[in-house]
């Protein structure tokens, strides 16, 4: 269960998660977004002693903190490493369309229409290079999903199922098809050892370079704000 505490001190919107896996409170910082992480029988009242706690962190992480970028009509996302305008369709519902170099949004909703248009595009192009990765390997893939992680870009499951970040339809194809072969390659070694490098290496020959990128730039793909700040 999620939902929002609002502070006054600092002035902020706080995003509260509930886990049936958490043990303690935990509080960070992505995109210019709070997010409380909560043992899910935990008070609310709990929550907020523990944020006015951490008050002084929380306003320096937030001054040190790049912005928000919302996904409205009229700002820019970025599409294969590449900044694209997000321009309104004239329709108030449907699919996104990118022409033109622009990306042509329905105006109802357009946060949710362009993360729906990422996920189809991450989906498109990482299902295959994932399949294509692992069949040179001689690993057969279970299931392939995407969802919106934050602390990892891709996992691999010990039953071969793989789950990749749809923000990576923002990255660069290449670095999306490093991220492929590196879950791949945990079909074969499910751990980050030498053998494992050699493996992802075999795959991309210039993997420390699409690595490289994703050390630097990945962090601006969380910056996206696909629903507004108080949902």
């Amino acid at each position: 269960m999620s939902g929002v505490i609002r502070l006054d001190d600092p002035a902020v919107l706080v995003r509260l998660h509930r886990s049936a896996r958490a043990r303690r409170f935990t509080l960070s910082l992505r995109g210019g977004e709070a997010r409380l992480t909560a043992p899910t029988h935990a008070r609310e009242t709990e929550a907020r002693m523990f944020l006015l706690r951490q008050s002084d962190w929380l306003r320096d992480a937030l001054a040190r903190a790049p912005l928000a970028h919302d996904v409205v009509i009229g700002a820019h996302v970025l599409i294969d490493g590449a900044s694209v305008g997000i321009v309104d369709s004239g329709r108030a519902r449907g699919p996104c369309v990118l022409c033109g170099g622009a990306l042509a949004t329905p105006a109802a909703a357009p946060g949710a229409a362009v993360a729906a248009f990422l996920r189809s595009r991450a989906q498109a192009s990482i299902t295959p290079a994932a399949k294509a990765a692992a069949a040179a390997l001689g690993r057969p893939v279970g299931r392939i999903s995407f969802r919106d992680t934050r602390s990892r870009w891709g996992s691999c499951t010990a039953r071969g199922d793989l789950a990749f970040s749809w923000r990576l339809a923002m990255a660069p194809p290449a670095v999306r098809d490093y991220v492929a072969a590196h879950e791949a390659a945990h079909l074969v070694e499910m751990n980050h050892a030498p053998a494992f490098w050699r493996l992802v290496e075999r795959l991309r020959p210039d993997y420390r370079a699409e690595r490289a990128w994703l050390r630097a730039e990945g962090a601006q793909l969380h910056r996206y704000r696909f629903t507004p700040a108080t949902a």
